[in-house]
């Protein structure tokens, strides 16, 4: 090589490192404005209405770290208070000392902060990720309060992995419109604001305020499925397409509108169908289409707050217990849910669990007594009629069927056996057995909410609630 060669190749260079340079500098500024800008702008789309606090899921990784920095770079213009709320889910051994960096940075940021603690079952059915998610988001409502605006720091590149993940396990519409941008979360509002953020511009944001963040060494692990998809298949993708996030996030937000539209279409069917999510007649759900019936089935185990059933349960429902005969009852069932058919309607349940008796007793200072998993919970109330308050105020011992109990309801000249008393009502056979009873002593009274019995009844006196209550008929 030539040394006009060699001088024209130093000056090649020099100038490729000044314009990667000045592009690195326009890029740093255009993460800087495109972070504080474009999170303001986003949040007042996402809701207009100023919250009375935004609470930051704040893990300490980068993302979350950025999109705390962001709301304090603009809080003279936001004006709303800050907390940084931190979940420890205790998986990994540097657990306490992300804590405690968490709690340095808001400090440094001044901002107010809050660390909760969560215990993660081993051997959750959903996994390891899929338990610590759960657990997560039940701190961060348990935290939030009336008013509250809670945000994570999910962006355009979660998004995109999100759906490549639901597209591999088969999921419908609603599981391929990946993560939404707004949603309630107890009595909050969880909103994502940085979703059409590409990573690149989080991290330059970072960098380019020298900011300081903890990285989880499972990240690196492929043995999640996420993370083989981010380390791997990703990379691979974009090196092919390079604008693939963003198309697959803009599929993602299509997809979105059209499992809102099927969601609006399912209302509609569904309150044609008696409203009632989890009691559906059978002879009004045959009048739809096939794919009618799944929409609408698929939406009120939605509307209940179950679990979504696999593809395959969904088909058993629809070709083999919809069509049962009226004197079965069929059962399809997968983890947390199932669903029953029982003379002309389809019942649509939190799964039960059967415990040996509930514990606790009821009485008249009006706290209220967990039945157990889907049975929901009893609570005594004054009234102008019902159990003789000399009964209730001494508390009243709640137990399931044993078999032969007997009762003479108010108002009737009768005792009967709670099988004939249950068969008259048509109350589900699978609720036969978890409807309490409660006793003085040795004395049954009153059989849920429904009877109480004829030498108990006072007026004034005491009636049963039952919250939450499984549908019976």
């Amino acid at each position: 090589m030539g040394t006009f060669e060699r001088v024209d190749e130093a000056a090649h260079r020099r100038v490729q490192q000044q314009s990667c340079q000045l592009a690195g500098r326009r890029r740093s500024a255009a993460g800087r404005a495109v972070i504080a800008e474009r999170l303001l702008r986003r949040l007042r789309e996402l809701a207009p209405e100023p919250p009375s606090r935004y609470v930051v899921a704040f893990s300490g990784g980068l993302d979350s770290t950025v999109l705390l920095h962001a709301l304090v770079l603009t809080r003279e213009r936001h004006g709303v208070p800050l907390l940084a709320l931190h979940v420890n889910h205790g998986l990994q051994p540097e657990a306490g000392r992300w804590e405690e960096h968490c709690r340095r940075v808001a400090a440094s940021l001044e901002v107010d902060f809050l660390a909760t603690r969560i215990e993660v079952p081993a051997g959750d059915p959903r996994g390891t990720e899929g338990a610590a998610r759960e657990g997560r988001y039940r701190a961060l409502a348990g935290h939030a309060r009336r008013g509250d605006h809670v945000l994570t720091a999910h962006h355009r590149d979660d998004q995109a992995e999100t759906l490549l993940l639901n597209l591999l396990r088969g999921s419908g519409v609603a599981g391929l419109a990946g993560i939404g941008a707004r949603r309630p979360l107890g009595e909050a509002l969880l909103l994502r604001p940085l979703l059409e953020v590409p990573r690149a511009e989080i991290e330059q944001h970072a960098r380019a305020h020298g900011l300081d963040w903890c990285e989880d060494p499972s990240n690196v692990d492929v043995a999640f499925d996420r993370n083989f998809l981010r380390r791997e298949i990703l990379p691979a993708l974009c090196r092919r397409w390079p604008a693939a996030p963003a198309s697959l996030a803009r599929s993602a937000g299509l997809l979105a509108e059209a499992a809102e539209l099927a969601a609006e279409l399912a209302a509609t069917d569904l309150e044609d169908l008696g409203g009632d999510p989890a009691r559906l007649p059978v002879a009004a759900l045959e009048r739809l289409s096939e794919a009618r019936r799944r929409n609408v089935l698929r939406y009120a185990i939605r509307r209940l707050g179950l679990p979504p059933p696999p593809a395959t349960r969904l088909a058993r429902i629809v070709h083999e217990l919809m069509p049962a005969a009226p004197d079965a009852v069929p059962l399809v069932h997968w983890d947390g849910a199932e669903v029953r058919r029982y003379r002309e309607h389809v019942y649509v349940l939190a799964a039960v669990h059967r415990v040996a008796q509930p514990a606790g007793e009821l009485r008249d200072d009006g706290r209220e007594v967990a039945l157990g998993p889907g049975l929901g919970r009893l609570r005594l109330e004054r009234a102008s009629a019902g159990i003789a308050p000399a009964l209730a105020e001494a508390g009243l011992r709640i137990a399931f069927r044993r078999g032969g109990e007997r009762l003479r309801p108010h108002g009737r000249r009768d005792t009967h056996t709670l099988r004939k008393l249950f068969q008259e009502a048509g109350v589900v056979p699978w609720m036969r057995a978890f409807v309490p009873l409660l006793y003085a002593g040795d004395r049954l009274v009153a059989v849920g909410d429904a009877w109480i019995a004829e030498d108990a009844w006072s007026a004034p006196g005491y009636v049963v609630r039952w919250l939450d209550r499984p549908p019976l008929h």
